[in-house]
């Protein structure tokens, strides 16, 4: 599979099934009644304006926090009722790497080996370190990586068990234009292993690239949605533009 050449096979499974979903905090109502559906295998570049409400989504779907009213499954199970079910499917990505400073590469990812109850993690710590272009600074400490080498492990911890679900909230923050070119090629990397990703981003060229459909969140709905194919005659710039003015 060549991410970026083509929409996905076509979908066999809802992996991610939002309905009618608000979120507020206190007087303030972030989400107005998403709806959201996600088949597997399908990368969703998830778009909006600062203040849209992205990373609040993605913080529901990753049982990170609570809906207030509505409906979500994710790989089958119910959040927030089923989220021991739901984490155990899930590899997140956020704007914190969530990583040991004082540990290196290699111990990091033994560490959350161990969490994750992976067997023979020896090998699959070195098939990730591979992965992620790390395994010649395994044994260094984090705190010595740089912004993109950290983002690429965080990616690496997050794959670490393989989950069926990535979850990426804006992954670029933050890094110069050579680590964002090596996170391109990982993402490309986990998207053609066939998981199911959603990716909130500001970059509208590299979601271009990487993602096979594009919804756009804006005043707490969903309000337009795209696969690449439908946007064959237009571009992502025109359509992110018309959904914001809609």
């Amino acid at each position: 599979m060549t991410v970026g050449a083509k929409d996905a096979s076509p979908p066999t499974e809802t992996m991610i099934t939002v309905k009618k979903l608000v979120k507020r905090f206190g007087l303030k109502t972030v989400l107005r009644g998403v709806d959201f559906e996600v088949h597997t295998g399908e990368f969703v570049a998830l778009l909006g304006p600062n203040g849209a409400g992205k990373t609040t989504f993605l913080r529901i779907l990753a049982s990170l926090s609570r809906p207030s009213l509505g409906e979500v499954k994710v790989a089958g199970y119910k959040l927030p009722g089923e989220a021991a079910q739901v984490r155990a499917r899930l590899g997140v990505v956020s704007h914190l790497p969530l990583l040991y400073g004082d540990l290196t590469g290699e111990e990091n990812l033994r560490f959350y080996a161990r969490m994750y109850g992976i067997l023979e993690s020896e090998s699959r710590v070195t098939e990730v370190l591979e992965m992620v272009g790390l395994e010649l600074r395994r044994r260094d400490l984090v705190r010595t990586y740089s912004r993109g080498m950290q983002q690429r492990l965080a990616i690496g911890r997050a794959v670490l068990h393989d989950p069926e679900i990535m979850l990426l909230d804006e992954p670029y923050t933050g890094l110069d234009q050579d680590a964002s070119s090596m996170l391109d090629d990982v993402l490309k990397t986990v998207a053609a292993q066939g998981r199911t990703v959603v990716m909130t981003s500001h970059d509208l060229a590299r979601a271009e690239v990487l993602a096979t459909r594009f919804d756009v969140l804006s005043r707490g709905v969903i309000a337009a949605s795209a696969t690449r194919r439908q946007l064959k005659k237009s571009n992502l710039l025109a359509f992110y533009k018309q959904a914001l003015a809609g």
